[in-house]
């Protein structure tokens, strides 16, 4: 016994969008279903999705037996075969269910019209990452040249909503990274995009994820960031030259930072270094009988 069918708000859009091209075998009504034997249906070899959890699609079989197919595949004719065009975890299941045949909904697709189905189906799964879903949204852009206003009415989302998860590509494969594992959310990296300093961003990355910042948190800490920077030029704007000019060839004798701050009275120089190595070169050469300036 199946329950009641739908193809999902993304996918009727897009059908909706794809008119007569989009055709159903027989009557032309996209919410037709046919059963389909199992064993005629191929799967596709250009499925946008590679990787599939077996653990989650043995539990979705065990939901099949008990409950059946609650939402039909789609697939197009190829010769006298079908190729599979949506559906493939409920297809894989369904095969390890043990059932004969499938319910289907047979649509004449061109390549594009299949490679779109597909990213849109995929883009409504729920355990995407946001790396996942932003090379998503761009496949959609660059190989099927849809818009980011059709990528948006397809999803359900608002055109900024689409242009927000596309800018995380802008981030460094190191935080990429991060948002892939799970040790990122989105919201943290769209904070992290505020700072247009990459060393800088991921250095404040790797400090969110060691202190387990929140979001909240992450914008307090990068407007504080931003506000030391900001304070930092300025005071460099403020120095003379000549202390410029010191600072400079310190930091080209001794190979490292350096800077000075200077005072009415007395003032300060800070040199920094980024190992115990480095701690002991530095020393050797300030030690030196050499001048170092």
């Amino acid at each position: 016994m199946t329950a009641k069918r739908g193809l999902g708000r993304g996918l009727d859009a897009l059908f909706e969008s794809m008119g007569d091209n989009a055709a159903v075998i027989g009557d032309g009504d996209t919410s037709k279903v046919t059963e389909i034997k199992i064993m005629d249906i191929d799967p596709n070899p250009n499925q946008p999705r590679k990787v599939f959890n077996e653990e989650k699609i043995n539990e979705l079989a065990e939901s099949i037996r008990i409950h059946g197919v609650v939402q039909p595949i789609i697939v197009k004719p190829s010769g006298r075969r079908y190729l599979l065009v949506a559906g493939e975890r409920r297809w894989r299941a369904a095969r390890i269910a043990g059932l004969v045949k499938i319910p289907a909904v047979v649509l004449n697709l061109d390549d594009r019209q299949v490679m779109e189905i597909g990213l849109i189906e995929n883009l409504q799964r729920e355990d995407l990452n946001p790396i996942e879903e932003a090379k998503g949204i761009k496949q959609l852009m660059d190989e099927c040249r849809l818009t980011q206003e059709e990528i948006a009415a397809h999803l359900g989302k608002s055109r900024p909503a689409i242009a927000n998860t596309i800018r995380l590509l802008n981030l460094s494969k190191y935080i990429q990274g991060l948002l892939t594992e799970g040790k990122l959310t989105a919201g943290h990296a769209r904070a992290l995009l505020a700072i247009e300093d990459k060393t800088l961003r991921d250095k404040i990355a790797l400090k969110i994820v060691e202190k387990g910042l929140n979001v909240r948190e992450t914008e307090k800490l990068i407007k504080s960031t931003q506000k030391k920077s900001e304070e930092k030029i300025i005071k460099i704007k403020q120095k003379p030259s000549y202390i410029l000019e010191i600072e400079a060839g310190l930091e080209e004798s001794l190979g490292t930072r350096v800077e000075i701050i200077p005072g009415k009275k007395k003032g300060i120089i800070h040199i920094e270094y980024y190992s115990n190595e480095d701690l002991e070169r530095i020393i050797d050469r300030v030690a030196s009988k050499r001048s170092i300036y």
